[in-house]
């Protein structure tokens, strides 16, 4: 079993490099923002609560997302061969949490990928993203919102992750394939 989680700010690429990532390695995929817009889309009881913090850019309580993470991998097989955690974890507790998860099913997490891309490149993205997808929550005052708490919450994971010997930092600007093989380079520590 391999755990992958692929770290980044909003519109960093996460989502993108992460279905690269599946077809190379076969993992399973777990995005919890996808997870969230499912349950909110068919409007579940958990949609509701979650939309009521993300609709204003702001994260789902910690004790919520680790139930609805904890489900997802109770329930699908899949997850045995591996998982890509995609927007997961998002606080230092959140992290721990997921430490202890994966603990009880004799695993861990193997390493973190960092997407880095400055904020400007960042807004640039998700208004584009929101024009082209029509995504409610790429909206100006939503995306800086969004990045304000990115900024205050998640990013101090770089540093957890870091002194867990986890982090591998990735410049997310440029093409996809050009990311996609630093990326690779960082798991593999060689070209392929």
């Amino acid at each position: 079993m391999y755990n992958l989680v692929v770290f980044g700010a909003p519109g960093s690429g996460k989502g993108t490099q992460s279905a690269r990532l599946i077809d190379e390695y076969g993992l399973y995929h777990i995005s919890t923002g996808e997870l969230l817009r499912d349950h909110i889309a068919r409007g579940t009881e958990l949609g509701k609560v979650a939309d009521t913090y993300i609709s204003k850019g702001n994260l789902i309580p910690d004790d919520l997302m680790i139930e609805i993470l904890e489900n997802t991998l109770n329930t699908n097989p899949d997850t045995a061969k591996g998982v890509i955690f995609d927007g997961f974890p998002r606080t230092i507790e959140q992290a721990e949490a997921l430490n202890k998860m994966l603990a009880k099913r004799g695993s861990k997490v193997h390493a973190v990928i960092g997407l880095e891309v400055a904020d400007a490149e960042l807004i640039d993205r998700l208004l584009k993203r929101g024009l082209e997808s029509g995504r409610s929550d790429d909206n100006i005052d939503t995306i800086n919102q969004r990045l304000q708490v990115y900024n205050k919450q998640t990013a101090p994971l770089r540093d957890y992750y870091i002194s867990e010997g986890k982090y591998h930092g990735v410049k997310g600007s440029g093409s996809i394939d050009d990311i996609f093989r630093a990326i690779k380079d960082e798991l593999h520590g060689t070209e392929e």
